[in-house]
């Protein structure tokens, strides 16, 4: 395949060798002479692992050149990549100045050009720029997108120091686009990658770089905060987080990975606090770890907010202890929902088909008679009862039958899901909370 990459920084060099290596012919574009005369030397423009070998190879077998000309690497590919600079402002914006000013390039030369053409956007960008590209790029061509062109969001996941490696061994390869041929053709380019292929909504493409990035920043500073708590008890952190990261059910794993609603329970919210207290007492600061206590907070009150939208006042709670398959209600973020609800003055119907009040014995009834003292006023057995009686239905338990209630749900004025029931998510009256 012709390919053109425009920006020869360290992604745009690190794609240019290794996709002339997998046998496609490469022009790259730069705005910077000095970089492109590099590349016309067979030298990279960047030190990185591996790539000064690949870059002098492939130059030498005349899979690479370089150009400072737009029109030029355009009218001779089939495909452009942009991996253009795209700075951060100190407010965290994104400076995406010169990847719209690229995109103006290549409808410019697109204006000459018949054959349909695929842009695709490597670069590091907010959601929404897929979208601004391709108006741009139909501004500058006169030519309609899907028809003439198509843009494609393909997020890279290369670490400096590893990035060859990281590009021949991706864990996957995401590809975002609303036009089936142009996908067929990005995909074919990672067809010899050892890595599955995900294509998606471009959107989902476009952001989860943020998201891996955030989460890697996350961890890194979970680690250190645990690291410092233990430096001041005498406990080796290197050997608590081996044997954390040995637990791949839960510790290192899918699990806990899906919006919804607050945790709750009776040992995440003590173990937390026991750690930010461990932190306190050693005159230690912790803020990752505590903020998770108020983030989740916030869960709480969004849920409350949705509720208070929909302007009516009966409920009917679909499951009260803090998750489903259980009776235990310590800490439920179900039964601090249900007691705001019930002081704002909210009249309320609950079903919990683990619940039954004759049951509940010790801590867990404890708990129960100082938030809810009069469960049983609210409680019922019978979950069509519960429906029947309410305007809003809020779910918060997996084990609902959506398929079972979904009749009697689309009557009513709102149906707040709080866990994703997937059987609902067609009611035209359904409200997810985080999705």
């Amino acid at each position: 395949m012709e390919i053109s990459i425009f920006g020869l920084g360290y992604v745009g060099c690190v794609s240019l060798g290794c996709l002339a290596k997998n046998g496609h012919r490469v022009i790259g574009v730069d705005v910077n002479q000095f970089k492109v005369d590099l590349i016309n030397k067979g030298l990279p423009t960047i030190v990185e692992k591996d790539i000064d070998n690949i870059i002098s190879e492939e130059f030498k077998r005349g899979k690479i050149t370089a150009t400072v000309f737009a029109e030029e690497a355009v009218l001779n590919s089939e495909v452009s990549i942009l991996c253009v600079g795209t700075p951060s402002s100190p407010q965290g914006h994104l400076n995406l100045s010169y990847i719209y000013k690229t995109a103006e390039q290549i409808g410019e030369a697109l204006a000459k050009k018949d054959s349909f053409h695929v842009v695709i956007i490597r670069s590091t960008v907010m959601p929404g720029t897929n979208k601004k590209i391709g108006e741009i790029i139909e501004n500058s061509s006169g030519k309609k997108r899907g028809v003439a062109f198509s843009v494609v969001s393909n997020p890279e996941f290369l670490r400096e120091g590893s990035a060859v490696k990281d590009y021949y061994n991706p864990a996957v390869t995401v590809i975002g686009g609303d036009h089936e041929l142009a996908l067929k053709k990005v995909a074919s380019i990672y067809e010899e990658l050892d890595a599955p292929i995900e294509i998606t909504d471009i959107e989902v493409a476009e952001i989860i770089k943020y998201v891996n990035n955030s989460f890697h920043a996350l961890k890194i500073t979970f680690a250190n905060e645990v690291g410092n708590i233990c430096k001041a008890l005498e406990i080796d952190s290197h050997h608590v987080m081996q044997i954390f990261c040995k637990d791949t059910h839960l510790n290192i794993s899918p699990a806990y990975f899906k919006p919804g609603f607050a945790y709750g329970g009776s040992c995440l919210p003590k173990d937390l606090m026991g750690m930010v207290t461990l932190a306190h007492d050693h005159y230690l600061l912790s803020p990752v770890l505590n903020a998770i206590h108020d983030s989740n907070e916030n869960q709480k009150r969004l849920a409350f907010e949705i509720i208070q939208r929909t302007g009516k006042k009966k409920i009917a709670l679909m499951g009260l202890s803090f998750k489903e398959g259980t009776d235990d209600l310590r800490y439920s973020p179900s039964v601090d929902l249900a007691e705001k609800m019930i002081g704002k003055g909210y009249s309320l119907s609950i079903y919990d088909k683990n619940v039954h009040l004759s049951k509940l014995v010790g801590a867990n009834k404890q708990f129960i008679d100082e938030h809810l003292p009069h469960l049983s006023d609210l409680i019922t057995n019978d979950p069509m009862e519960a429906i029947e009686s309410a305007d809003i239905i809020l779910i918060n338990h997996k084990n609902f039958d959506g398929h079972k209630y979904k009749s009697a749900l689309s009557q009513k004025s709102a149906v707040i899901d709080l866990v994703r029931i997937e059987d609902l998510e067609n009611l035209p009256n359904y409200h997810g909370l985080c999705w």
